[in-house]
């Protein structure tokens, strides 16, 4: 496990320009210094990004988020509310913001998060700096939620190792580029932040802007195609199951969102590990955290 140690080389390292992963209570990043262009465009490079797909910086509390980014009233309440956690806040860019252009996608705002990890805050506050940390993975595929994820899809300069995610999808990312929008449903639940800032969340705008990462049309993909909604597996399927159906890989027999959603990484990185050619998922009820889990799902589908 992670040390003292090991997080100061971690921030040295990030400092020079290299990439260390790291865990969230989301998935595990992969960790670059905001401020510096060539480090950022390391990040592209070792997952073989689509630059205009935007990335998060990670700050330690909400006031260096503020150097940032410039908050309305109503993200501030998030902010105040659910920070750290797994929500991103997407803001306009302050004049002076410190992140790098490449990180927003050229565009004039920024992608903000405080993560709710200890190693995470740690190694933020060792680099002195804001941290961007897309996803430890290649481009596309599938989330790491543990370190052994992360080895088996980049090589790195560095993982810090803190076990299995908590959360195990994205943080939920909503938007004040114009009125409050929900551009990634994610850890934390929709009706949460909407019972917080007292009205609904606007969707996001189809063919606008990219503002944060996972809204491409196809992410999160193992090599399998895969069929959703499915009720029972087809001959040369493998059936990842959710309630009671009987399955070897299943999200959650009592039928818990909150646990599938921990478990949905893991297992379909199980699944892929198995080389099948189609991968057939039971539904997953659209409530909660469920409609995160159908938003991945469902990209995880898409032509590609």
């Amino acid at each position: 496990m992670t040390t003292p140690d090991d997080i100061a080389t971690a921030a040295a390292l990030i400092l020079q320009g290299g990439l260390v992963a790291f865990p969230t209570e989301t998935v595990y990043g992969l960790g670059a210094d905001a401020t510096q262009d060539h480090a950022v465009a390391k990040i592209y490079a070792a997952k073989g990004r689509p630059q205009f797909n935007p990335l998060i910086a990670h700050v330690e509390d909400v006031e260096a988020a503020f150097a940032l980014g410039e908050f309305s009233a109503d993200a501030l309440k998030l902010a105040a509310r659910f920070w750290p956690g797994p929500l991103t806040l997407v803001v306009p860019r302050r004049v002076d913001c410190k992140v790098s252009l490449l990180a927003s996608a050229g565009l004039p705002s920024v992608a903000l998060r405080v993560p709710a990890h200890p190693i995470a805050l740690e190694l933020i506050r060792a680099v002195g700096r804001p941290v961007v940390a897309p996803s430890a993975n290649p481009s596309g595929r599938i989330s790491p939620t543990t370190a052994e994820h992360v080895r088996a899809g980049l090589k790195l300069d560095m993982i810090l190792d803190g076990g299995a995610c908590a959360v195990g999808v994205e943080s939920t990312v909503v938007s004040f580029m114009d009125r409050p929008r929900l551009l990634r449903p994610g850890g934390l639940a929709r009706d949460v932040i909407e019972d917080a800032l007292g009205f609904g969340l606007a969707e996001a705008d189809a063919g606008g802007a990219l503002y944060s990462p996972g809204q491409l049309e196809s992410h999160y993909a193992p090599h399998a195609a895969m069929r959703l909604n499915a009720e029972a597996r087809l001959e040369g399927e493998l059936y990842l199951g959710f309630g009671p159906y009987k399955s070897t890989y299943t999200l959650s027999q009592s039928g818990d969102v909150v646990e599938a959603a921990a478990n949905l990484f893991r297992m379909l990185h199980e699944l892929d590990n198995r080389n099948p050619s189609h991968i057939a998922v039971a539904p997953i009820p659209n409530i909660g955290l469920g409609e995160a889990i159908n938003d991945r799902l469902k990209r995880a589908a898409a032509p590609r």
